[in-house]
């Protein structure tokens, strides 16, 4: 079901309880600023979410609010789970969904990586 990315943010969602550890994950990077895990679902070989700590609802939330330290700590966690992952020479994609129209499920950031093979159109035509 979509999100409204407007609305504020509701520490109940998903992502809040699997920073707190109250929901388990498969992680494969966390620092100060994100935590990267393997999506439950795949679309690709390689598709890790990659999201902020601090509690932010949307990209728009997060560039709106988060300090200059958790902008440029969430942006080099995503470059650093792309390179340990071996995905910059061959290529990836990311994906940030926000709101309805962008498909956005979950009320809380997060980065999609996708990776493993060629991933082709970026939206269907």
């Amino acid at each position: 079901m979509p999100v409204d990315a407007t609305l504020p943010y509701d520490p109940s969602n998903v992502f809040a309880r699997i920073l707190r550890d109250e929901i388990p994950s498969r992680r494969v990077y966390e620092d100060e600023w994100a935590v990267a895990l393997h999506d439950i679902a795949p679309a690709a070989p390689v598709h890790v979410l990659v999201i902020p700590r601090g509690a932010y609802v949307s990209w728009d939330d997060f560039s709106a609010r988060a300090s200059t330290d958790e902008i440029a700590g969430f942006v080099r966690a995503v470059g650093q789970v792309a390179r340990s992952l071996g995905l910059v020479a061959p290529g990836y994609r990311l994906l940030a969904n926000t709101g309805h129209h962008g498909g956005q499920e979950v009320p809380h950031l997060h980065v999609h990586l996708f990776g493993g093979q060629p991933l082709g159109a970026m939206l269907a035509r």
